[in-house]
């Protein structure tokens, strides 16, 4: 009896035509998943290429404002509490009631005083419970230095920004809008005498002298 023997193809042609199909397929979409990514770009804030909107200082002032005065009245000491603190020990008050900022941490703090005379718009403020040797004064205007609103809360930052303009304008953008939604409720020109009350922002340097940046100002 014989066997039959079946001829098994020596041409793997065949087979392979499906797989160099599969690749020749997937090398054109790879590509172009390369070239998507490749043409991708990430825009900060102030980016104007690619369509996106150039920084607006007024626009970023109306928007973040409320946002860092309701941080700052949430996360504001009592200034009789911190002076305590601070006189004590400096370093352990900065890092327990303070946000880290350029020059020094930056301080929320809260108070009720008596104001005294103003100079160029700045109140020395009597406030009961303080040390004679701590000076408190706060800005109302017209002018509004400093960035302690733009770093009061750790939120700003530059990485945020494009350049180190955007950056100082987001800051000055804040006082403003502070002024506008603020300072312009009260007569700042007449507070002498007057029992205020201010929660606001200051940068720690001298622990006997805090100049405030207010959030909130408040009079009888």
């Amino acid at each position: 009896m014989s066997l039959s023997t079946a001829t098994v193809p020596t041409d793997m042609g065949m087979m392979k035509s499906p797989l160099r199909r599969g690749v020749v397929i997937a090398i054109p979409a790879i590509a172009l998943l390369v070239a998507m990514g490749l043409s991708t770009h990430f825009v900060r804030i102030g980016a104007s290429s690619g369509g996106a909107v150039a920084f607006s200082p007024e626009t970023f002032g109306k928007t973040e404002f409320p946002k860092i005065q309701a941080e700052v009245v949430r996360k504001a000491v009592d200034a009789p509490v911190f002076a305590k603190a601070v006189m004590a020990d400096k370093d352990k008050a900065a890092s327990q009631y303070g946000v880290p900022g350029n020059i020094g941490p930056e301080i929320s703090v809260k108070f009720t005083g008596t104001a005294g005379t103003p100079v160029s718009g700045v109140y020395p403020v009597t406030v009961p419970g303080l040390p004679d040797d701590i000076h408190v004064r706060v800005q109302t205007g017209p002018a509004i230095n400093g960035t302690d609103l733009r770093d009061a809360t750790g939120t700003v930052t530059f990485g945020q920004f494009t350049n180190q303009i955007d950056y100082q304008n987001a800051g000055a953008a804040l006082n403003k809008e502070m002024k506008t939604q603020v300072l312009s409720k009260i007569d700042t020109k007449n507070l002498a005498g007057k029992n205020v009350t201010v929660v606001g922002v200051f940068q720690l340097i001298n622990p006997k002298n805090w100049l405030v940046t207010p959030v909130q100002v408040g009079t009888p």
